[in-house]
This record gives structure tokens, C-alpha cells and sequence, in this order.
């Protein structure tokens, strides 16, 4: 899927591509999968269990104080379960096609069942690994929003708002360089088998001194699959929203009804974005990992041994193990 040499931008982003296109029935089968089935319990939830009224209260203007508490602590609540729901998705399909990834690089395909054999025993420590990256990002903002809200709290004014808008930014500039430089420990962690502590101490050696140019291939292929999934999930919303109840008015407006109808269309649309976006921003990962190795630690000639050994077939060492 991609030269075994050191990667331009453009090998990195049409490698993914290239094994998306190749491989398709593993990795579309499997994005699509983890799709369906998260999309399916978030709106289950959503239609059966969470509560929607919390929107009413928030849009009404003559709301009491307690009134928005209540609503905004519902409607936190409900975000942070789809949230949960979704982030074990994320980690499954990329658990899965990291490994589809990793062999694509050596032209050997895998099936769902072998990738899911080979990730199995990582997927709990690929979670933790990312529910450890979002506390840290927390943290980070809240360390940074603390000062400016007791200030707030004490003295009131603007200037405990711009206290708090500028502890904001200042947490959210060093949670993004925190979050490069740990951005291959996904990788690192699935291929080398390591464990979390080792897999982000991986990754801050592999991204130093090219944080600039991995932030950049990051963020680029983050545009490139929202826009994707955007040109997709838009239409399907106002579909939604056009068969439902409210049309399209009372959608923009905040007061439609997100009944079944809405819920399933909307859903369908999210399923394929994601069965879309999913292949590409996990494949970017593994081969910008594969790319620092090869920059750092002379990868491509292991590679090339790899790729040239006969027999090996999906039973092989990935790149990196």
C-alpha cells in the first residue's frame, strides 16, 4: 500500500485510501459493523431511554433557575452516555483496523475474525489509553479555567469571564501539544504490545522533534474525513428532518420533536459517514507511526524482509510487533 521508504503527505493519505479501496470488504466490513452497532444504541437510547424535554426548559426564556439546573444536568448526562457509547465504538474499530492497516503496509490481507483475534488482547488497554488522554485534556482545562472562576465567584465582572476565556485557551494550547505528541501511542500500543505507560512514553519518542509535521498530517486528515462525513450526514439531517413532525423550521429552530423517524434517518446517515471516516483517520495513524519508525528506526528495512518472506501470510508479525 505505500513505498517502504521515508512517506510524503500524500503517500500517508493515499495509503489509507488505498487500503480502504484494496481491502475493502475487511475494512468497510468492519467500520461498518461497529456503525451499526453503536448507531443502533444510541438511538434506542435516545428514543427509549433518555430524556429529550431538557431542550424545552433550555429554550424557554421565562425558565426558573432551578429548572435549567435540572435540564442541564439531564442534558449533560445524556451527551456523556451517547459520548460512551460512541467512544467504545471508536476504540473497537480501531483496534480492528489498525491491524488491517499494519498488514496492508506488507500486501497481506487479514480477515475480520484474524484482526479481531490479534487486537483482542490490547482492546482494554487501548481504552484505558483513551480515557486516560481525555482526563489529562480535562484536567488541563479545568487547571486552566479554576483561577478565572473563583475569581468569578468572589468578585464578579468581566474580568473573571476573560480569566476564565483566557485559562481556557491556555489549557486547551497545552492539551493539543500534550495530544500530538501522544497521538501514536494508539499504534504503538496495538503493534508493539506494550502497555499504556510504555506505548505513550513510545509515541513522545517517535514525535519529538516532528511535532509540527505530525500535528499537521493530523489535522489535515481530520479535515479531510469531517468534510467527507459532513457532505454525507448533513443531507440525512434535514432528511430527518424534513419526514419528521416539525420539518425543517422547527429543527433549526431548536423546538422539533426527535421522534423515531428522525432518530433512524439521522442514524443512517451517521452509520455511513462513519463506515467512511473511520478507515481513514485510523489508517493515517498507523502509517504516520510506521513512517516515524522508518525516519527514526530504520523500519523499512525490517519491513522489506517482512514483505519478502515467503509463508508468513496472515500469520506473520505486523510491523512494529
Amino acid at each position: 500500500m505505500i513505498p517502504l521508504r521515508p512517506l510524503g503527505v500524500g503517500e500517508i493519505l493515499d495509503g489509507a485510501v488505498s487500503t480502504m479501496r484494496t481491502y475493502w470488504r475487511t475494512v468497510l466490513g468492519i467500520s461498518l459493523t461497529v456503525a451499526i452497532f453503536t448507531e443502533v444504541i444510541v438511538v434506542l437510547l435516545q428514543g427509549l431511554v433518555l430524556d429529550d424535554t431538557s431542550s424545552e426548559a433550555l429554550n424557554d426564556p421565562d425558565a426558573t433557575l432551578s429548572e435549567l439546573g435540572d435540564a442541564l444536568a439531564d442534558t449533560t448526562i445524556n451527551s456523556g452516555v451517547i459520548f460512551l457509547i460512541s467512544l467504545i465504538g471508536t476504540v473497537l474499530a480501531t483496534a480492528l483496523l489498525t491491524t488491517v492497516t499494519s498488514r496492508a503496509v506488507l500486501g497481506r490481507p487479514v480477515t475480520t475474525g484474524e484482526a479481531w483475534r490479534d487486537a483482542r488482547p490490547q482492546v482494554l488497554k487501548l481504552f484505558g489509553l483513551i480515557v486516560l488522554l481525555l482526563l489529562i485534556v480535562a484536567g488541563l482545562l479545568m487547571a486552566g479555567m479554576t483561577p478565572g472562576l473563583l475569581v468569578t465567584a468572589t468578585a464578579g465582572g468581566e474580568a473573571g469571564v476573560a480569566l476564565t476565556a483566557l485559562g481556557f485557551l491556555a489549557g486547551g494550547v497545552v492539551a493539543i501539544w500534550l495530544m500530538v505528541r501522544f497521538s501514536l501511542a494508539s499504534p504503538a500500543l496495538m503493534l508493539e504490545k506494550q502497555g499504556i505507560k510504555k506505548a505513550m512514553g513510545r509515541s513522545v519518542k517517535l514525535v519529538r522533534g516532528s511535532w509540527w509535521r505530525v500535528f499537521g498530517i493530523q489535522l489535515l486528515a481530520t479535515v479531510i474525513a469531517n468534510i467527507v462525513a459532513s457532505i454525507i450526514v448533513i443531507p440525512f439531517t434535514f432528511l430527518a428532518a424534513t419526514l419528521g413532525g416539525d420539518g425543517v423550521g422547527g429543527f433549526l429552530e431548536g423546538t422539533g420533536d426527535l421522534g423515531w423517524t428522525f432518530l433512524i434517518v439521522s442514524g443512517i446517515g451517521s452509520v455511513i459517514g462513519s463506515m467512511i471516516t473511520f478507515p481513514i483517520t485510523s489508517g493515517v495513524t498507523v502509517l504516520l507511526y510506521i513512517d516515524q519508525r522508518i525516519r527514526r528506526e530504520a523500519l523499512d528495512l525490517e519491513l522489506t524482509r517482512a514483505a519478502g518472506t515467503r509463508g508468513s501470510g496472515t500469520s506473520g508479525a505486523v510491523p512494529g510487533s
